[in-house]
């Protein structure tokens, strides 16, 4: 890809800054001066999960640098060719918690939408990155297979919009969505489960902003940042449009070996969060999914982690340390 060039103070939209992210291994390396001896076995892995990294991401990450936390997320790396034992490409059983095309429901009061398959930004350690999205796309008249599914059961309080991104979506789409989420009685909360607003801040703009709050829903957004790094200026006025709106933040963070997994970086990524008004919430051990071993922190070293974090932190910047395992009621807290 050839970086677009734009005139002086004219900004790309987000929808072109998501159709313009790198998708190739080859430009990822010239762009970041990364040694091309390392390009064959990246080649081979965005094969089997492909690359996609936005600009605006990509400015964060130090070039030439092979163990900069933000760029370990993103690059494809021969690791992921290997699959040892106890990793699946459904690590989560969601497959048998898909009762509608583009629905989940794992956990009592409320449910999943896979609202979009795309995302701005393929994390390499995603538990969903086999998921059968071509099974999950359903067109609006396919919709509503899964809202006659939320409204038939009283107990949903709790909508949450995933994906993929959710926010991948047109603006269009998701306002349609939430009027008809709106019109179910026993639904209170729209929950969003997003990484645009980390990887493109431009995303929250006015027309985001409008279906996010316009209707009865109380919504609440969580977002997905992993190292204090991905919170640039730009992040920081995404959180604050959505702060000014009444919009809640929370973050869900994943325990990734040489990316966060040690107590500094853990304690500053708190901290930076509530500068930016987003409570710490989460932080999860890896999911146990095809091409993401590496990435692997032991519950051990975890608990020891946290351990050092309840040293420095108030209780209130302390996330939850879970794990998430197949067909449970609900998360799984690790003790210690």
């Amino acid at each position: 890809m050839i970086p677009i060039s734009l005139p002086l103070g004219q900004a790309q939209s987000w929808q072109a800054q998501l159709r313009d992210a790198i998708t190739e291994p080859a430009v990822l390396f010239r762009r970041l001066g990364l040694d091309p001896a390392e390009l064959p076995a990246s080649l081979a892995a965005s094969r089997d999960f492909a690359l996609r990294v936005p600009e605006a991401y990509l400015s964060r990450i130090e070039p030439g640098n092979w163990a900069d936390p933000l760029l370990r997320q993103v690059l494809p790396l021969g690791l992921e060719l290997t699959s040892p034992d106890g990793y699946s490409d459904d690590p989560l059983a969601e497959a048998d918690a898909n009762p509608a095309p583009g629905l989940i429901h794992k956990y009592h009061g409320r449910v999943l939408l896979i609202v979009s398959g795309a995302c701005a930004i393929n994390c390499r350690y995603c538990f969903r990155r086999a998921f059968p999205y071509e099974a999950n796309n359903p067109g609006r008249r396919d919709w509503q297979r899964a809202l006659a599914y939320i409204a038939g059961d009283a107990s949903i309080s709790e909508v949450i919009l995933s994906g993929g991104d959710p926010l991948a979506a047109p603006d269009r789409q998701l306002e349609w969505l939430v009027t008809a989420l709106a019109a179910i009685p026993h639904v209170q909360r729209l929950r969003v489960h997003t990484r645009l607003p980390v990887v493109i801040p431009d995303r929250i703009d006015d027309s985001c902003l409008a279906w996010l709050t316009g209707s009865r829903l109380q919504p609440v957004m969580v977002l997905h940042i992993n190292h204090p790094r991905e919170l640039d200026a730009q992040v920081g006025e995404a959180c604050r449009r959505l702060r000014d709106a009444g919009v809640p933040l929370l973050n869900q963070a994943v325990l990734l070996a040489e990316v966060n997994d040690n107590s500094e970086t853990l304690i500053t990524l708190s901290e930076a969060l509530f500068a930016h008004g987003v409570l710490p919430y989460y932080l999860h051990l890896l999911d146990r999914v095809r091409g993401a071993a590496h990435f692997e922190v032991s519950e051990q070293r975890a608990v020891a982690l946290m351990a050092q974090l309840r040293a420095r932190l108030p209780g209130y910047l302390m996330p939850r340390l879970v794990r998430e395992e197949p067909l449970a009621p609900a998360k799984t807290p690790i003790p210690g």
